[in-house]
């Protein structure tokens, strides 16, 4: 089991697909980092040996943040843009869309589910 940046990566797979199971690493950057440790990125990760595994872990350190490190620096920039009160901190806190996406009739996996109108609620207080 090869363990890069505190992710198991899956064994069965190839090791282009498994290192996109890292946070940060998509196809593209994967790729760059298979071709700079010279690591065939059609082979499987259980056929990776240990110099290989470790030639890409220290291509990934060099490389840029992944993971934990990404994570808090994504978390710490939404968490100045909302003490700094600006248009996309705004609403960030009140868990709507950021990049200027409609509201009026999409939206709902970020708003949540439709709350009921007040007429409906009206309605089912008078009957009972």
């Amino acid at each position: 089991m090869a363990r890069i940046a505190g992710v198991d990566l899956p064994r069965n797979k190839h090791i282009r697909i498994a290192l996109t199971y890292i946070f940060g690493i998509g196809h593209p950057r994967a790729a760059r980092i298979l071709a700079a440790s010279n690591v065939d990125p059609e082979k499987v990760v259980s056929d990776l040996g240990e110099d290989e595994v470790n030639r890409i872990r220290q291509t990934i350190e060099n490389e840029g943040s992944v993971e934990g490190d990404l994570r808090k620096d994504i978390s710490m920039h939404i968490k100045r843009l909302i003490e700094i009160g600006s248009y996309r901190g705004y609403r960030h806190r009140r868990n709507l869309p950021v990049r200027g996406q409609r509201t009026h009739t999409n939206a709902r996996t970020r708003k949540g589910p439709r709350k009921g109108t007040v007429a409906n609620k009206k309605k089912a207080s008078a009957k009972t």
